[in-house]
């Protein structure tokens, strides 16, 4: 191979995969229960799990995004709909527990009660502080309006002697005052009477039942959500409601995106995690380019409903786009995470892809069998599937909203499929089994924690007969 297409073959580089590596157990002091998993996914964002949720329709809305941050991880809002349906649903999850709700839902005194019921039942809240000339003058509740006339007026069955606390108020002085008072809502006013907040009994009761909850400075469950690199627009107005916004692009390194994504970080508050990317150049770029940048999603083609690398023949395994990536950061210095995207099929997987450099890992296939991933149940010979797809798949190309990922008119096929994956259950349960897992791994590393894995990792190759030896073999399975 003289000529200069057979150099380019005799250095190629080597597209290593999570098949074909494991990991080399090293001497360990740890044990596996004393292994600290929590991580940065952003700069400024710290998670107790290194577990995120891809941004697809069949993966992460509200349900799964709240569920997975009180569990320590984080949830990528889909943008597969609407501004507003998004905003919708990052107003959930911030609104599922707080420990002092400053978004509060208020009303005034000569609205009726059904509009009350209305408000409680959109916004699915059992009480409404009620506000007459900017001053808190009442609290309706669900009791009040139960059997109420809808006509009635909330002035006439609102609660008027109120038990309120100021501002600063602790955590344990507001269990104190609940507790003592027999009550569920705790009005946080200010000198001049004004409302300030809110605190409920409910919310200390999922704080005391989820202590492993990924918060921000509020104590409101961490959230993130996805856009395009061109809508500046859904940018802007998600950055109001959510703390880390994914540029949401299937390739990454292209000088249209990178122009459009400059204008998204200068005007933006919320982390911007970029990506996704699977070169040491794309990553040299991105801290060479773009100011502000708080994170990097790696890895083209790995997931398992995308067929990029199939179609294209083009791509860059999760696993060798980390390795790129994490080494061009070193170099440069940087502490900017990765987050690796795709291809993840197990908590060895997961511990393959944070030893090569990644700060924690995103999932798809695997949180779609969750009972809170919004795919349909089917029942197939027996057994119960979730619906999945990939967003270049036909129908969630059919969606214009998911038009400038993968640009009909400028690609012309679809770079995904769509089917169903095994029902698990609720994800409390898959996600203790990747803890476990992962913390097995790292065991076997002697890492004890995210950073020493880093360090102490050591990879072997394996062969085409050593991925079959290391499944059980030469016995009958049940099943």
């Amino acid at each position: 191979m003289k000529g200069r297409f057979g150099k380019k073959l005799k250095e190629a580089s080597f597209a290593v995969t999570f098949r074909d590596v494991i990991l080399v157990p090293n001497w360990v002091e740890v044990e596996p229960r004393e292994i600290d998993l929590t991580t940065r996914v952003t700069v400024n964002h710290r998670l107790n799990l290194p577990f995120v949720s891809s941004p697809m329709d069949t993966v992460t809305e509200a349900e799964m995004a709240i569920a997975l941050a009180r569990l320590g991880g984080l949830g990528i809002l889909h943008r597969n709909c609407s501004i507003d349906d998004q905003l919708k649903m990052a107003a959930q999850v911030k609104r599922a527990e707080s420990l002092v709700i400053r978004d509060v839902i208020t009303l005034a005194p000569n609205q009726t009660i059904g509009d009350a019921i209305d408000l409680m039942q959109k916004h699915q809240i059992s009480g409404l502080p009620v506000i007459e000339e900017g001053k808190l003058v009442g609290l309706v509740t669900g009791r009040d309006v139960r059997f109420a006339d809808r006509a009635l007026r909330v002035g006439e069955v609102m609660t008027k002697k109120l038990i309120t606390a100021e501002e600063g108020t602790t955590l344990e002085k507001a269990k104190e005052i609940l507790h003592a008072n027999r009550i569920e809502k705790l009005p946080i006013v200010d000198e001049r009477g004004a409302l300030k907040g809110l605190i409920t009994f409910r919310d200390i009761m999922l704080r005391g039942r989820f202590p492993n909850a990924a918060r921000d400075e509020e104590g409101k469950l961490l959230c993130g959500a996805a856009t395009s690199p061109f809508d500046l627009e859904r940018a802007k107005k998600l950055s109001q409601h959510v703390d880390v916004i994914v540029i949401d692009v299937s390739h990454f390194h292209n000088a249209n995106v990178f122009r459009s994504t400059k204008q998204i970080l200068d005007e933006v508050e919320a982390d911007v995690v970029v990506g996704n990317i699977g070169t040491d150049k794309a990553a040299e770029d991105v801290l060479t380019r773009l100011d502000g940048v708080a994170g990097i999603r790696v890895g083209i083609g790995s997931g398992s409903i995308c067929t990029t690398s199939e179609v294209a023949k083009a791509g860059s395994p999760t696993l060798f786009a980390t390795a790129q990536v994490s080494d061009k950061l070193r170099e440069y210095g940087s502490n900017v995470p990765i987050v690796a995207d795709g291809g993840i099929r197990s908590p060895g997987d997961i511990a393959v892809a944070l030893a090569a450099g990644a700060s924690a890992v995103m999932m798809g296939n695997l949180f779609a069998r969750c009972k809170e991933a919004p795919g349909n149940l089917v029942a197939i010979g027996g057994r119960y599937y979730k619906q999945y797809r990939g967003m270049g798949s036909p129908s969630a190309m059919a969606k214009r909203y998911s038009m400038d990922r993968y640009s009909m008119p400028s690609k012309g096929i679809s770079e995904g499929v769509e089917g169903w994956v095994p029902y698990k259950g609720d994800l409390g349960t898959v996600v203790q089994e990747l803890i476990d897992g992962l913390k097995a791994s790292m065991g076997y590393a002697g890492a004890r924690n995210i950073s020493e894995l880093w360090e102490k990792a050591q990879f072997a190759v394996m062969s085409a007969a050593g991925v079959e030896e290391a499944k059980p073999h030469d016995i009958l399975l049940p099943g």
